[in-house]
């Protein structure tokens, strides 16, 4: 490649610290996701893009930090080579006691949520790691390309009033060939499957968004529940990966929510900028990811037909 950069581990795992945006991470405002008031509970929502003021409590910033409210991410698998499968051991560990946590609450029918995705979000992987009885979780992983990754657990530790999401720098070696932010997009194909997004971001305030998925031209009312609900949403904002972990409005099983074709959530971003959505959906027995670009506060649409889906994951 005329254009790519061998990188090694050491490398790698330079890249990968000083490309955490920490500056930016610090001075713009963080992702916060809103609190879902018991109206909303159990609803599609209808139309997507309807907006409300943004409540005045919010979540505080997700995936920014390694250590916060006295845990820490300890990544013990720092750096792994590109296009290898490779097995990515990491433990929360209880500040002050040097132990790892081997206590935590189910959300969304696991104990600890796994995101890995690429610096350029054209890489994502959502993982659910098995955890052994002194608290070191692994999975395997393999990751299609170099460069700078960051790993997100999210979790809610036994006891803990609330859970947190921290962020931990993964370092990938090997060719690496740097990639540029998705245009913005409301269309996504995956597998034969087209989602649509309709509805947008905007800056402070409670954003409707519904995402219909089709097969050959034909809406899909039968999808199955996937971590308790018929789709499940990971938001990351371009430049410093802040996270938001969204949930749709309703559930199966609440006598309100449909299996499809349209999916809803309600989230909040509180700034301008470029934001990468990543929907995770099950049918006919497997997850699927379909990937979307999204500017908050600028204008609102996007003019791509088809996104480009973000590379194959397993969950």
């Amino acid at each position: 490649m005329n254009t790519g950069l061998k990188i090694t581990a050491f490398a790698a795992a330079v890249a990968a610290t000083f490309g955490t945006a920490y500056g930016v991470g610090r001075g713009v405002d963080p992702v916060t996701a809103e609190k879902k008031p018991a109206s909303e509970h159990g609803g599609h929502g209808g139309e997507g893009g309807a907006e409300q003021e943004n409540p005045t409590e919010t979540a505080p910033p997700g995936g920014l930090q390694i250590s916060e409210r006295g845990y820490t991410l300890a990544l013990k698998t720092p750096r792994i080579d590109a296009e290898k499968r490779e097995e990515l051991r990491f433990a929360v560990v209880r500040d002050g006691k040097g132990k790892n946590v081997t206590a935590y609450e189910m959300q969304h029918g696991k104990e600890l949520h796994l995101i890995v995705a690429s610096r350029d979000l054209t890489t994502y992987r959502h993982l659910h790691p098995t955890r052994a009885a002194d608290g070191t979780w692994s999975t395997p992983v393999e990751l299609p390309r170099a460069g700078g990754y960051r790993v997100f657990a999210d979790f809610k530790p036994t006891g803990a009033k609330e859970g947190l999401t921290l962020g931990a720098d993964l370092a990938v070696a090997g060719e690496h060939e740097p990639r540029a932010l998705p245009e913005p997009n409301r269309k996504a194909s995956v597998d034969g499957y087209e989602v649509s997004l309709k509805g947008g971001l905007k800056p402070g305030k409670s954003s409707a968004l519904t995402l219909d998925v089709e097969r050959n031209g034909r809406p899909v009312t039968d999808l199955q529940p996937y971590l308790g609900s018929y789709g499940h949403l990971v938001a990351l904002r371009s430049g410093d990966l802040a996270y938001l972990h969204v949930h749709p409005t309703g559930e199966p099983g609440d006598d309100r929510t449909k299996p499809g074709p349209g999916v809803s959530f309600a989230a909040t971003v509180p700034s301008e900028g470029s934001y990468r959505l990543f929907l995770d959906f099950k049918h006919e027995g497997k997850v699927r990811t379909a990937a979307f670009t999204v500017q908050a506060g600028a204008t609102a649409g996007g003019g791509a037909e088809a996104g480009e889906p973000p590379e194959s994951h397993a969950h």
